[in-house]
C-alpha cells in the first residue's frame, strides 16, 4: 500500500513514538531493581546482588529467544502486524507486574526458602513481566531497525534515520530514572518503600499502551520492499556466511552487555558507596548529600547516564561526514578509557561519561552489519536483535561478582573488555567481503 507524499512522515514518527515507549519502560524495569531489592529481598542473604540482576536478566532473555520470532512475523504478516503484536507483548508484561504487586501486598509471607534464602512469590512474578517485557521490546526492535534504516524519507540518510529514532529512544530513557523516583515512589527513601505504590501507576501504564495499540491499528504503515522474504521464498545462503554481519552480532552482543551493566547497576554501586559514607563529588567540587538512602543521587547518575545518549545521538545525527567505522573507532577507545578511570578513582561520573560515547555505537554497528544484505535484512535483524541478550549475560554475570568480591568496583571491568571486543570489530571486523555486498555499497 502507498503512502500519499504528504503523509511520508507519519509512519515513520509512530515507529519512532513506539520506540519511544520501547526506550522508556526498559529503563523502568532497569530502575526497579533497587527498590525490589528492598522490597522483595530483605531475606536474601548473600545473594541481594544477583537475585537483583535477574530482573535485567530476564528481560533480555526475551531477546535471545524471541528475537528471531518477530523477524518471522515481519516476513509473514509484515512491518505493521507485528508492530501490534509486540505492544500486546507490553500489555502482557504490564499486567505481570500489576499482578506481582498486588499478590506481594495481599500475600506478603507467601515465599520461597533456600536455606537463608527467602524469595517472595510476588518477586517471581515480576520476573515473568520483565521476561514478556523483554520479548515485546525484541519485537518491536526487530521492526524499528530494518524499518527505519530503509524508509525512504526524502534528505536522510540511514544512519542519520536511526540516530534520531534511537535519541527519541533516548529521551524515554533519560526521563524514566526521576519518573520512578518522583511519580512511581514520590521521592521517599528506599527503604520506606512498599511494593503496594506501583499499583497506580502500572494501572496508568496500561491505559497508555491499550490507547497507542487503537490508534496504531487505524493508522496505515506500508511495508518497506526489498527487506523481507516474500511468500514462499527460499533464501539460498544462511545469514551467519555473512563475515561483517556475524562478527557484528559478537559486538552488539557485547555492546549492549556493557550499556545494560552500566545503566541498571550504576545505581547499586552508588547505594553502596551512600552506605559506606563514601562522598560523591560533582566536577570535582560540589559535594553530593549523603543521607537517608534516598533515590535522589543513584536517579541523577542514571538519568545522566541515559541523557548522555540522547545528547550523543543527536550530535551524531549531524555527522554526516564521519564513516561508522570511525565514530566506532573513536567512541570505544574513548569509553574504555572512562572505564578505567572509574575503576582507579571509584568516580562513577566516569561511568556516566560512556552513556554519551555509547549513544552512537548502535548505529554504527548495526548499519556496518546489515551492509549489502539486501532481503536477508529481516532475518539479519532478528538475529542481530537476539544478540541483545548480552545485556541479561554481564548483567548478572556483574552482579554475582560483584557479591563475590563483596564491591562493584573491580566489576567494570567487564565493561572495559566490551569495548576492547567493540574496537577489534571495528578495526577489523567490520570489513565485508566482496562476496557478502548483495546489494551495491
Amino acid at each position: 500500500m502507498e503512502t500519499k507524499s504528504g503523509n511520508r512522515i507519519l509512519p515513520y514518527a509512530i515507529v519512532t513514538f513506539i520506540y519511544f515507549i520501547v526506550g522508556f519502560l526498559t529503563t523502568v524495569n532497569e530502575q526497579l531493581q533497587a527498590p525490589l531489592k528492598f522490597a522483595y529481598l530483605n531475606q536474601a542473604g548473600g545473594l541481594k546482588n544477583t537475585l537483583t540482576t535477574l530482573i535485567s536478566f530476564f528481560f533480555f532473555l526475551g531477546y535471545l529467544i524471541n528475537g528471531t520470532l518477530g523477524s518471522k512475523w515481519v516476513n509473514v504478516a509484515g512491518y505493521k502486524k507485528t508492530l501490534i503484536r509486540g505492544l500486546l507483548f507490553i500489555l502482557s508484561g504490564l499486567l505481570m507486574y500489576l499482578c506481582s504487586s498486588w499478590f506481594g501486598y495481599t500475600y506478603p509471607h507467601r515465599e520461597l526458602h533456600f536455606t537463608n534464602v527467602v524469595i517472595p512469590y510476588g518477586f517471581i512474578i515480576f520476573l515473568a513481566g520483565s521476561y514478556l517485557m523483554g520479548t515485546s521490546a525484541a519485537v518491536i526492535q526487530v521492526v524499528v531497525n530494518p524499518y527505519v534504516a530503509s524508509y525512504d524519507l526524502k534528505g536522510t540518510q540511514p544512519v542519520q534515520r536511526l540516530n534520531i529514532t534511537t535519541g527519541i529512544n533516548s529521551i524515554g530513557t533519560t526521563s524514566a530514572p526521576f519518573f520512578v523516583t518522583l511519580v512511581m515512589f514520590s521521592g521517599i527513601p528506599i527503604i520506606h518503600i512498599h511494593i503496594q505504590q506501583l499499583l497506580l501507576p502500572l494501572s496508568v501504564f496500561i491505559v497508555c499502551i491499550i490507547t497507542v495499540i487503537l490508534i496504531t491499528s487505524s493508522l496505515n504503515i506500508p511495508d518497506i520492499p526489498n527487506t523481507r522474504t516474500v511468500a514462499g521464498e527460499k533464501l539460498e545462503r544462511s545469514i551467519w556466511s555473512f563475515k561483517h554481519f556475524a562478527l557484528g552480532v559478537m559486538a552488539i552482543f557485547f555492546y549492549v552487555g556493557t550499556e545494560v551493566s552500566i545503566g541498571a547497576n550504576i545505581n547499586l554501586h552508588a547505594f553502596e558507596l551512600m552506605q559506606a559514607g563514601h562522598p560523591m563529588t560533582f566536577f570535582g567540587k560540589t559535594k553530593l548529600i549523603i543521607g537517608g538512602l534516598n533515590l535522589g543521587i543513584p536517579a541523577l547518575l542514571s538519568t545522566l547516564y541515559w541523557g548522555g545518549f540522547l545528547v550523543g545521538r543527536g550530535i551524531s545525527s549531524f555527522l554526516t561526514r564521519v564513516s561508522a567505522r570511525r565514530q566506532l573507532t573513536v567512541t570505544t577507545i574513548l569509553a574504555a578509557l572512562c572505564a578505567v578511570l572509574a575503576i582507579a578513582t571509584q568516580n562513577l561520573w566516569f561511568l556516566v561519561a560512556i552513556g554519551l560515547l555509547h549513544s552512537s555505537m548502535w548505529s554504527c554497528i548495526y548499519s556496518l552489519s546489515i551492509r549489502g544484505l539486501g532481503k536477508y535484512t529481516s532475518r539479519a535483524s532478528g538475529v542481530f536483535v537476539s544478540a541483545v541478550f548480552g545485556g541479561a549475560v554481564f548483567t548478572l554475570l556483574q552482579g554475582g561478582l560483584a557479591d563475590i568480591f563483596g564491591t562493584w568496583r573491580w566489576t567494570w571491568s567487564l565493561s572495559v573488555i566490551c569495548e576492547l571486543l567493540m574496537l577489534s570489530y571495528a578495526l577489523f571486523g567490520s570489513r565485508p567481503r566482496a562476496q557478502d555486498l548483495l546489494l551495491p555499497d
